[in-house]
């Protein structure tokens, strides 16, 4: 079954640009989600590996090379500590597989 990695954790300074990736399962659909409190609903930042939803600011950024999507903050802010998910559309089972990024 495919599936998804990502490191467990980042650290960076307000203004850095951070890239945080998603791995593996070759996914035609990527989206990626941020989750500032725990047990709250899920953010959704981007989707269909490269389109961002109304509201959410332009330094969220989406890309995909091979199985390997990118979530770009460009210029990170301190409100943008969360964590983030990323997630892949399976279209052969129909699912969607996950992980996490705090």
């Amino acid at each position: 079954e495919a599936s998804l990695s990502q490191p467990s954790s980042l650290s960076v300074n307000v203004g850095d640009t951070v890239r945080i990736t998603c791995s593996g399962g070759g996914y035609g659909s990527y989206a990626w989600y941020q989750q500032k409190v725990p047990g709250s609903g899920p953010v959704t930042l981007i989707y269909s590996n490269n389109q961002r939803p109304s509201g959410i600011p332009s330094r969220f950024s989406g890309s995909t090379s091979g199985s390997t999507n990118t979530l770009t903050i460009t210029g990170v802010q301190a409100e943008d500590e969360a964590v983030y998910f990323c997630g892949g559309w399976d279209s052969s089972s129909g699912s969607w597989h996950g992980d996490i990024e705090r």
